[in-house]
């Protein structure tokens, strides 16, 4: 069965979110070889950035639009920094409406599927069929109007567009999914102290990602259109069987994590996750099982016991961070016995740094060329 192969010497808790956190933009920026290209949502100095491009997505944008109709529409709008030299990539002027980016991102993303490109990401058997939204700030409002009024505000939301689930580490935009910890406190024996259980599943081995590795209780990406909450009861009830009612009785919002990981296949993959803690009350009688077959089996561990998964590697990156998240939260893990607390602190809560890029471009002439 594929799974992970448990590394050695154990992971420390820094070197776990490390690895879920393990792009810092400004260093990839530095190697022209692996550089980086700014997407803006349109041609700056004033538009934001809702993407990073490796060259040969660039690359693939280009060659599309010089070899277009001339008669047709320009889709794309490339640029140049005259200060830096450093490339950037837009819509072009016309592609000016959130329904006018879906199309132009539908019907890029299926051609490429269909043309075999990149097909460890978009091919037929990754494909996901969903839809993600694309955010002008990803930490701004989460303020999608509808499937069908998709342009009535105009463009004035900080909603910009969706695109096919699969798709989006090409492109470099920011994901978000809920993250749910469902766990039983145990009395220490000494009677001063409260330990804790925690239901882990281990993930099916026909997932199309991460196949075999442990998981979250519940976790799940959020799809256009579905609200933070929705999501979390939809993946509680789907995943794990837990009834809708345990979900709004006792489920609490404890906040956000946020890492920019890249992907086995070297893709760039902004994530952000929105953290819920379930605690079981004695005797409720509620026990996690697989429904809709995203798990194999869950399993009720001592907290001990999940620490020994994580740091041998045996979990799903972005799920490891969350524990930590928990165990920070939980006093677990402090500045007392941690010497990398800080450092853990603050990548729980990674920014991106797409305000930092596109500072480094606006401050800059432009000069640019529709294609």
């Amino acid at each position: 069965m594929p799974g992970p192969t448990p590394v050695s010497p154990p992971r420390s808790f820094l070197h776990i979110v490390q690895s879920c956190d393990d792009i810092r933009v400004a260093d990839e920026r530095q190697d022209g070889a692996a550089g980086l290209v700014l997407w803006h949502l349109f041609p700056p100095p004033t538009s934001p950035v809702v993407g990073l491009l490796r060259l040969e997505i660039v690359n693939q944008l280009r060659e599309e639009a010089q070899s277009s109709d001339c008669s047709s529409q320009p889709v794309w709008f490339f640029g140049q920094d005259c200060t830096t030299g450093r490339e950037w990539v837009s819509f072009a002027d016309g592609i000016s409406t959130p329904s006018a980016r879906s199309r132009v991102m539908k019907d890029l993303c299926e051609r490429w599927r269909d043309s075999g490109f990149w097909p460890e990401e978009i091919s037929p058997r990754k494909w996901r069929n969903e839809l993600y939204p694309v955010y002008r700030n990803p930490f701004g409002p989460r303020d999608y109007p509808g499937h069908a009024a998709e342009d009535v505000h105009g463009d004035t939301l900080n909603y910009a567009f969706q695109m096919e689930r699969s798709a989006t580490g090409l492109f470099g935009v920011a994901v978000y999914g809920v993250h749910m910890t469902v766990y039983e406190e145990v009395p220490a024996e000494d009677g001063k102290r409260t330990t804790y259980e925690i239901w882990v599943p281990r993930r099916a081995a026909t997932k199309q990602t991460w196949p075999g590795y442990l998981d979250n209780s519940v976790a799940g990406g959020i799809e256009v259109g579905l609200a933070v909450f929705d999501c979390v009861m939809k993946e509680a009830m789907e995943e794990a069987s837990i009834p809708e009612d345990i979900v709004r009785r006792y489920a609490q919002s404890t906040g956000t994590v946020s890492n920019f990981l890249r992907t086995s296949s070297g893709w760039l993959q902004p994530e952000l996750g929105f953290v819920y803690d379930l605690c079981l009350p004695p005797n409720s009688g509620v026990k996690l099982k697989p429904l809709d077959g995203e798990a194999e089996s869950f399993e009720l561990l001592p907290l001990g016991k999940v620490i020994e998964h994580m740091r041998a590697g045996m979990f799903v990156y972005s799920s490891a961070i969350v524990l930590v998240d928990f165990m920070v939260r939980k006093g677990i893990i402090t500045p007392e016995n941690e010497s990398g607390y800080q450092e853990i602190v603050a990548r729980l809560h990674e920014r991106f740094n797409y305000d930092i890029q596109a500072s480094c471009v606006t401050h800059g002439a432009m000069k640019s060329a529709t294609a």
